[in-house]
């Protein structure tokens, strides 16, 4: 069958300047979960032995559910660690995690296993002053160690902050957590919805929104001119995601669908054009810079050669 010929420069052909961008593919961004098949399996010693306790008496069964709460909550402590960690070491400053959860629950997971031991000595010695805590003692270090070794501790220094201004970083931190709280409250909503395509022309939309969020973590200086992006703009975009996901849960009404995805362009192609701004500013800082450094240099009597010289 014959198909029609388009392309850039067809009558019909869609026009594609220097500014327009790619469209970003469907996983582009994407990262596996950080918490995945190694964390969930410290859910599961929790559970045998709050079965096991339940008929050993009073005393064993209480050391047999605090040594079951200890290791769950150790498993939680880690699953919140390792996506700390991974959030860490996806950006190129970032401040070392206030509170270390994989280290604690490296102490929580001793603190259970030697807890465990000592409820296994307690009942078969059957009381507690012929119980030697040698044994649940070794068996805590080895099962505090071990946790550390699989997962590792957390990350105990500051990345990229050298010569950043502490204050614009909190400012920047406070303002980037804010705008990350109003894109979960939109990933909230739009679940109410139940329309798979639109859930994912979100996601897609907040990955632009992260970029500018990146991009101004990286220089602070940015903040002033993308603040409205970061509280303004956002804050509509939730407040419109909210009651879009109402009206469209009850009605399914195809025209407030198409609104609302006009409106997501709309929003995505500001805060990349906005991304983009900051970047060129940010190029021609440096490109100021290397004028002004060879300038002093020839005024020592240091030749440089520029780029298009041989």
């Amino acid at each position: 069958m014959a198909r029609r010929y388009g392309g850039k420069y067809s009558p019909d052909g869609e026009a594609t300047g220097e500014d327009t961008q790619p469209p970003r593919g469907q996983y582009d961004g994407a990262r596996v979960d950080p918490a995945g098949a190694r964390a969930n399996l410290m859910f599961v010693p929790p559970i045998p032995l709050v079965f096991l306790s339940l008929n050993d008496g009073a005393i064993g069964m209480t050391l047999g559910l605090a040594a079951a709460g200890l290791l769950t909550a150790a498993a939680l402590l880690l699953r919140e660690g390792l996506r700390a960690e991974s959030a860490y070491r996806a950006r190129r400053s970032a401040r070392r995690p206030a509170f270390p959860r994989k280290i604690f629950a490296s102490v929580l997971t001793g603190l259970g296993v030697g807890l465990a031991a000592w409820r296994n000595a307690y009942l078969d010695t059957g009381g507690a002053e012929q119980v030697s805590l040698l044994v649940p003692l070794l068996f805590g270090l080895a099962g505090g160690a071990l946790h550390v070794i699989a997962f590792g501790p957390d990350p105990l220094r500051d990345k990229g902050m050298e010569g950043v201004d502490s204050f614009q970083q909190d400012r920047v931190a406070r303002a980037v957590d804010e705008a990350e709280s109003h894109l979960q409250q939109m990933s909230d909503a739009i679940r109410r919805a139940g329309n798979r395509q639109v859930e994912a022309r979100v996601e897609r939309f907040q990955l632009t929104a992260r970029d500018l969020f990146r991009t101004v973590e990286e220089d602070p200086r940015d903040l002033t001119g993308a603040r409205k992006y970061l509280t303004v703009y956002l804050q509509g975009a939730r407040d419109a995601t909210i009651k879009f996901a109402d009206v469209y849960a009850r009605t399914r009404d195809a025209r407030a669908l198409e609104d609302y995805t006009a409106l997501l362009d709309d929003l995505e192609q500001n805060f990349a054009a906005r991304t983009r701004k900051m970047l060129l500013d940010d190029r021609s800082d440096l490109t100021v810079e290397i004028e002004v450094l060879r300038d002093r240099l020839q005024r020592e009597g240091v030749r440089t050669n520029t780029p298009d010289q041989s």
